[in-house]
């Protein structure tokens, strides 16, 4: 018996020298020989398409397409480089496998080996059918929607079985409507993805997993949701594709951060409960392929501080702190500075504790149809009332807990409420409080991310904010600072910067909420600008007289964010009222330093508050300004080889 060039997922041997069917109808020729083969197979193996290429054993186009049209539709997937269709039949095509490489690597998303078809020939022609092998006669064996052991149509032949490849979430086998495939792993095999977190599915559509378990990806289309089989349990559906990553990659190690800041890396380190030694490691903010270590460290002169030490790349692809200790992977240069420090201020102990992920969606079904019905919600608990409505805890869809604000009827125009949404929604930062999903019919609902703490005004007067220091005061205005910046690259305007529309939630993260909604108010007393509801004392002039809001006047806002921060809460130009600070200010008055204020942070709110709106700071500086504020004398990074 002649050896064949089938290869089969699955299959006991992957080099068969059992005649499959399609052996036996003649569409693959014996390896080694192109040009002969047994009775009349070899006869057929010889023809030709019209366009001249020889199809491995085909005996003409129509016959091909016959057969073709007899099988499933098969995934859409990329395959592998070398592929093309015939420009006559249609049929697809490849190289052959080299000598370097005989065997044919299999697409990661639909498994067929090496492309829809499980048969080459060995003059590297032609690569058919449409399909998968399975061990067992009549049940399921790789990537079915309703998991293994499904019972489907199959063919036998000697021990393997014929199946179609995997489809929709519709059925088993595949049909033509079946989503496309995310593109495949390179080299050999295929690229399994493992979960970072826990996840609890939130609809019918998501599936529910454990930290450490694996999947394979059906379909990364969707953005920020991918659709998944985890291998466990067999089940398929979504899953947020920022909880997941490959199996054996450096995303997957508990010390990795990936792309976070250097003050944000200082951040998490410098959390409650983590020790000297606790460590991460992320990529470097200004070397393209390289990363950089940051150590929690401790000494009676500084206390809880933060190193940071440079991880170079060879040429080579190695890894370096010091050049006297080189490393083929970042997972080798961890675990050698694991056993001993060796010029680091200390040896590695433990990873950062890593936050669980936000998600930009509450569902992927909510993805781009994010108006939601009003039922979904549950108001479960109220946080706080303004002036225009009420901030409630809930959840959505009985699963995801969420803040809800709800505003009175007639507070702004739901069609101009919707428009402005649209813009909202697109806003993503880790500094700005996530929208998910509005109800548009009054009253309004708007459903956001849900922050432990509250809004930073409460927090600072009711809450453990009184107990504050400077340098965690100094930092939440760099948070500030940053989704600010954001909000200045993306040419948007807040329009109503205060600490009452800034959230807190765990370990004193800082998030701006209600950006942009100033605008829509129709409130009378509001829209006035002078009246009772309008917030004068955090507003520029130009904004408060002409009605001129632009990022510089959220400049204006931010210093006297600044003031409310350093006071804990007080309100702003104590003993004044509103039409007095008008007055004040046009004349040129600015609020004198607080007590308990450095000057150079006094310095930086009277820059906000310039007169003329281009001669203020931009965002960007301000971030900059307050990151450095007590670091602007340390070094960026401290040397790895003082052994």
């Amino acid at each position: 018996m002649p050896r064949f060039s089938c290869w089969a997922q699955g299959a006991p041997d992957h080099r068969g020298t059992e005649e499959p069917r399609w052996h036996q109808a003649g569409l693959c020729s014996p390896l080694g020989s192109s040009s002969q083969g047994a009775g009349a197979r070899s006869a057929r193996s010889n023809a030709g398409c019209q366009c001249g290429t020889r199809h491995g054993g085909i005996q003409d186009s129509q016959g091909a397409a016959a057969l073709l049209s007899s099988l499933p539709d098969p995934p859409s997937c990329h395959h592998p480089q070398g592929t093309r269709s015939c420009q006559s039949c249609g049929l697809l095509l490849a190289t052959a496998p080299s000598s370097s490489s005989p065997q044919p690597t299999p697409c990661s998303c639909c498994f067929l080996f090496p492309l829809p078809g499980c048969c080459v020939s060995s003059s590297g022609s032609h690569l058919l059918p449409r399909a998968l092998w399975a061990p067992q006669p009549g049940k399921c064996h790789h990537g079915c929607p309703h998991g293994t052991g499904c019972d489907i149509p199959s063919t036998p032949h000697g021990s393997m079985w014929l199946h179609p490849p995997r489809g929709g979430r519709e059925g088993c086998p595949a049909s033509p409507g079946s989503p496309p495939s995310p593109p495949c792993a390179t080299g050999g095999g295929v690229t399994l993805f493992i979960a970072l977190y826990d996840y609890e599915a939130r609809t019918e559509d998501d599936l529910t997993f454990q930290k450490g378990e694996k999947f394979h990806i059906i379909n990364n289309t969707e953005g920020d949701w991918w659709e998944a089989r985890s291998l466990s349990s067999g089940a398929t559906g979504y899953i947020p594709s920022n909880y997941v990553a490959p199996v054996d990659s450096i995303q997957a190690e508990e010390w990795y951060f990936g792309k976070i800041g250097r003050k944000d890396a200082e951040r998490q380190l410098l959390c409650h409960g983590n020790s000297r030694g606790t460590f991460l490691i992320r990529e470097s903010e200004t070397t393209k392929g390289a990363y950089s270590l940051s150590i929690r460290d401790w000494d009676e002169a500084k206390g809880d501080h933060v190193k940071h030490y440079k991880i170079r790349k060879l040429d080579s692809g190695g890894y370096y702190i010091t050049t006297r200790a080189q490393f083929s992977t970042v997972q080798q240069l961890v675990q050698h500075y694991i056993e001993r420090a060796a010029g680091l201020c200390c040896r590695l102990a433990v990873p950062c504790h890593k936050g669980t992920p936000k998600l930009a969606d509450l569902s992927v079904k909510t993805k781009d149809v994010w108006e939601i019905p009003r039922e979904s919600l549950q108001l479960l608990k109220k946080l706080g009332n303004g002036q225009f409505g009420e901030v409630w805890m809930g959840t959505w869809n009985g699963t995801t807990k969420v803040a809800v604000k709800t505003l009175k009827p007639g507070t702004m125009s739901p069609e101009a409420f919707l428009e402005e949404a649209q813009i909202m929604k697109r806003l993503r930062h880790d500094k700005l409080v996530q929208l998910y999903a509005v109800v548009s019919e009054e009253p309004i609902y708007i459903v956001t991310e849900f922050m432990s703490q509250g809004s930073l005004l409460d927090f600072l007067k009711d809450g453990d904010g009184r107990y504050l220091k400077l340098p965690q005061l100094v930092d939440m205005a760099a948070q500030i600072a940053a989704g600010m910046a954001y909000i200045e690259r993306m040419n948007y305007i807040h329009r109503d910067l205060r600490a009452a529309n800034i959230l807190v939630g765990d370990n004193l993260v800082c998030k701006i909420a209600d950006f942009g909604l100033a605008r829509l108010i129709e409130d009378d007393e509001y829209t006035a600008r002078q009246g009772a509801k309008f917030p004068i004392k955090w507003t520029a002039p130009e904004a408060a007289l002409f009605g001129r809001f632009t990022i510089k006047s959220d400049v204006w806002s931010f210093g006297i964010l600044l003031t409310e921060l350093v006071t804990k809460g007080r309100v702003p130009y104590p003993g004044m009222n509103n039409r007095e600070v008008l007055e004040q200010v046009e004349r040129g008055y600015r609020m004198q330093c607080p007590g308990s204020c450095p000057p150079s942070l006094h310095e930086l709110m009277v820059q906000c508050w310039r007169r003329e709106p281009e001669e203020r700071p931009t965002f960007e500086y301000l971030q900059s300004f307050l990151e450095d504020y007590f670091t602007a004398t340390e070094p960026q990074y401290q040397p790895g080889d003082n052994q």
